[in-house]
């Protein structure tokens, strides 16, 4: 069991690595090649943050493993809004444009309410995922075109050149950029395969349900790239990227990795009612508790922090 959990821990260190790379190098090649910073801010690093959780659940899927995959997005949706989110709003106070909860925010809640509807009523299977796909590139559109909207393109430059944190140096190619973004994409793709093995091999040596290890190790591990990016987000004032951040990787947790694991097992429905109830709670409290004043206090840091705490014991009725 020791190499299996050795693998687990490569895969936790690989992939947080890698998606740093990945999120970085395609950030870059974007801007190199003139496409909109808008598009940039989206799409690479919201769909970037989250790769690991589709590539660790679609993997985990396909191998048969429904209750990791699950297991996996339901507790990363329930961490990020609740540790992540908490966890940045005890570092410093969180306010965030009151255009952000009227869109984003509900639109993210909309997305992880469908997913876990679909995923307890009608289970993960091809017809689902194709619901939750098509739901997905909707979002997208809807995310872009307000971004369009609401924000000059100037503003946002600012924001995605101070989340890199790396000024372009001048000898730099185009190419450079391109490997970092392939050998990033592959280096998460190693993370995920050493990492859902891993788990699967511990989880079956101590006896312990996939939902459990997917739930905490694999929810924890490929929620990482989120945790420092609200980190990095939150030391440079960025309040609204940290809330985009982490509402955004539910979104696209919920609607692209649900997708994904209805594409790569015809899963039945899932069975952890509770979970995905609480996940949807969660979701409902963050928004709450931002529409209350435009800000996240350090008390509501700390509420949503302990909140986490108290999920735990949950995974005994799961």
């Amino acid at each position: 069991m020791v190499v299996d959990v050795a693998g687990a821990i490569a895969g936790l260190v690989l992939l947080t690595f890698a998606a740093d790379h990945l999120v970085l190098g395609a950030s870059r090649l974007a801007r190199r090649l003139r496409i909109s910073p808008v598009v940039v801010g989206v799409v690479v690093i919201g769909l970037g943050t989250s790769a690991p959780e589709f590539l660790v659940s679609g993997l985990a899927a396909a191998r048969g493993d429904t209750g990791l995959a699950v297991g996996n997005i339901v507790g990363s949706n329930i961490l990020n809004l609740t540790l992540l989110l908490g966890l940045a709003a005890i570092i410093a106070p969180i306010p965030v444009a009151s255009r952000v909860i009227r869109r984003e925010v509900p639109l993210a809640f909309a997305a992880v309410a469908l997913f876990g509807l679909l995923a307890v009523v009608a289970g993960l299977d091809v017809l689902t995922g194709v619901v939750l796909a098509v739901a997905g590139v909707a979002a997208l559109w809807l995310l872009v075109r307000w971004a369009r909207a609401g924000r000059a393109e100037a503003g946002l430059v600012d924001e995605v050149e101070e989340f890199v944190a790396r000024p372009d140096e001048p000898g730099r190619r185009t190419w450079t950029e391109a490997v970092r973004a392939v050998l990033g994409l592959l280096g998460v793709l190693a993370g995920a395969q050493l990492l859902v093995d891993g788990a699967s091999a511990v989880a079956e040596s101590l006896g312990v349900s996939q939902l459990v290890i997917g739930f905490t190790l694999v929810a924890l591990g490929t929620s990482l790239p989120e945790l420092v990016t609200s980190v990095q987000a939150q030391r440079r004032g960025e309040s609204d990227l940290v809330v985009g951040n982490l509402f955004g990787s539910n979104l696209f947790n919920s609607l692209i990795g649900g997708a994904v694991i209805g594409f790569a097992d015809g899963a039945t429905a899932y069975a952890g009612v509770v979970l995905v109830v609480t996940m949807i709670l969660s979701a409902g409290l963050a928004w709450l508790l931002l529409m209350r004043g435009l800000r996240l206090t350090r008390l509501d840091g700390v509420v949503l922090t302990v909140g986490y705490a108290m999920v735990a014991p949950l995974l005994l009725s799961a």
